[in-house]
């Protein structure tokens, strides 16, 4: 009975060619309209001098440049990156007053892998494919909450936590369910 009827919703299922999914972004037919980047606007320089000599198959001032886009919403100075800025040379030295290992990400990503490895989750978590993260890390982690209190009451100001007991799904559950009963969906 119950072959039968996975086999009678698994017919239900269009091709995987005509999918109609909302998340499907490019058409079937024709050019995809996210490829195409438009050029920068053309400006006239004050003094035709101060063109770059022509570089066939190199950049032109109109071309994007993404990544040097996104260095200056950050605030910072296109091809300006590399090295430590001056200003927080200070910080750096502190940070490297006890050494500094080169290969440290490939180590700890290792590390991590045979932690993982080890601590793999009940044979119903891998059956299910559910997420113990957590729970290998649990003996790992803080509590916010003892945190927070020992740093206050050494005088430093700390952001504030959720208080205990708060739990952000029920709440969004219930807000949702509200929302349902507002606008008569079940």
């Amino acid at each position: 009975m119950t072959l039968a009827m996975v086999l009678a919703l698994s017919g239900c299922g269009a091709p995987e060619g005509d999918r109609t999914d909302l998340m499907r972004l490019r058409s079937k037919d024709g050019p995809d309209e996210f490829a195409i980047l438009p050029p920068r606007a053309l400006e006239m320089p004050a003094s035709l001098s101060d063109l770059p000599a022509p570089t066939p198959g190199g950049e032109n001032r109109t071309d994007q440049r993404p990544f040097d886009d996104a260095v200056v919403a950050l605030g910072g100075k296109p091809g300006a990156g590399g090295g430590i800025p001056a200003a927080d040379s200070v910080l750096y030295a502190h940070a490297g007053r006890f050494g500094t290992e080169a290969g440290i990400r490939a180590q700890l990503a290792s590390e991590d892998l045979n932690w993982r490895r080890d601590n793999k989750g009940r044979i119903l978590e891998r059956l299910f494919n559910s997420n113990t993260y957590y729970n290998a890390y649990r003996d790992q982690s803080l509590d916010q909450h003892e945190e927070l209190e020992y740093w206050r009451a050494r005088g430093l100001l700390t952001p504030s936590a959720p208080p205990r007991g708060y739990d952000k799904a029920a709440e969004e559950k219930a807000k949702n369910k509200k929302k349902s009963w507002l606008f008569g969906r079940s």
